[in-house]
């Protein structure tokens, strides 16, 4: 086993999936994000785990991420939260995908390919209430609808939006958001169109607001032991499920004085212990953590020196030498005494989702479920 490894704990996972759970209650399903090999986790074992906890359905940005997900015998529901090119759509049809749709071209191109494949697909409209990215406006909704439950190629299973300021202290907009959904179902339901699945609710608005859940909510980071922002109230104890640990391969005493790799942009200021990691920035551990990171081994933290390179990074032991070599090293994860990855999101000016999917397929990733 390659000393860098990815260790995941499926067990973090079930907590946190409780969690919210509790959070959302028993009539609500919840469709759990896996895009992006589940945030770096490793999709195929955390939708088995995740399925296993009651999860309904899950969500991919790709054909290629679903399609992944079939191959391996997964039968759930996979949600196709990306607009795919016509190209895809084929795929797509053939693995049984639900695609959103925001048009009456889109609509039409998986009619077209579910004729010609001879099944029926279900399909979730997808609304832009103030995200801006995706999704039709709300008003033309209802013509929409008509046309999907028309055809006898699609079924409309469900209606979705998306918040892009529920992790904000201030819920206002995100209540705007969700007022202007529950006019849409209104209009809905007075044609007869309306759909048993209606989903809008992130991580931050499951954690904040109970009005956004309607009948499906749609849980991201927080699954994986992260709040999506500083910015909200620490009510859950969410559990970190991915630790990135590494081993002590070489130490060496250097001079005050001595300048270490590339640039030599750090020089010791006393005789001291380096010590060289076989990890960095092509396993997915951030050049950005250059002189500014911090690593933990055994249970004590040690500051990351020089520039982190593609594959090993030098931390500073000090002026006695207390580790060994093929000393456990924890990058990131759920330790006491750190630093987990929104403390190293932080160094980096940026968020725990992207420390977790930086971390690259070649780094092995090892499941526990204790």
């Amino acid at each position: 086993m390659r000393a860098t490894r990815a260790e995941i704990r499926l067990d973090n996972l079930r907590h946190n999936i409780r969690l919210i759970r509790e959070r959302v209650g028993t009539e609500v399903q919840i469709s759990m994000a896996v895009k992006a090999d589940a945030y770096g986790h490793g999709a195929v074992h955390v939708v088995k785990t995740a399925y296993e906890e009651g999860v309904h359905s899950f969500g991919v940005a790709t054909v290629e991420e679903g399609v992944e997900l079939r191959n391996v015998g997964t039968s759930v529901p996979i949600m196709l939260l990306g607009f795919p090119v016509p190209e895809e759509i084929p795929e797509a049809v053939a693995a049984y995908l639900t695609p959103y749709v925001g048009s009456l071209e889109l609509v039409k191109l998986f009619e077209q390919e579910a004729k010609k494949q001879k099944k029926t697909i279900n399909v979730h409209i997808k609304v832009d209430t103030g995200m801006g990215r995706i999704g039709c406006t709300p008003s033309s909704v209802p013509d929409l609808a008509e046309y999907i439950t028309g055809s006898k190629f699609l079924t409309f299973e469900g209606l979705a939006t998306h918040f892009p300021l529920s992790d904000i202290a201030d819920p206002a907009f995100t209540i705007q958001q969700t007022d202007e959904m529950n006019n849409v179902i209104k209009k809905l339901k007075k044609k007869n169109l309306c759909p048993p699945v209606i989903s809008a609710a992130n991580s931050g608005a499951i954690i904040n607001i109970p009005e956004t859940y309607f009948t499906m909510v749609r849980p991201g980071i927080m699954a994986y032991g992260y709040y999506p922002s500083t910015g909200q109230p620490r009510e859950l104890s969410l559990k970190p499920v991915m630790e990135l640990k590494s081993k002590i391969t070489f130490l060496k005493k250097i001079s005050k004085g001595t300048s270490i790799s590339y640039g030599h942009t750090w020089t010791a200021g006393k005789d001291t212990w380096i010590a060289t990691l076989p990890v960095g920035y092509g396993d997915g551990y951030s050049r950005l953590l250059s002189n500014c990171g911090f690593i933990n081994i055994g249970g004590k933290r040690f500051p990351v020196r020089g520039r982190v390179c593609m594959d090993q990074t030098l931390v500073e032991i000090g002026p006695h030498c207390t580790v060994k070599p093929y000393d456990d090293v924890v990058l990131f994860g759920d330790c006491e005494s750190g630093p987990n990855a929104e403390e190293v999101a932080g160094l980096m000016n940026t968020i725990p989702y992207e420390v977790t999917c930086l971390i690259t397929r070649r780094v092995p990733r090892i499941y526990k479920d204790s």
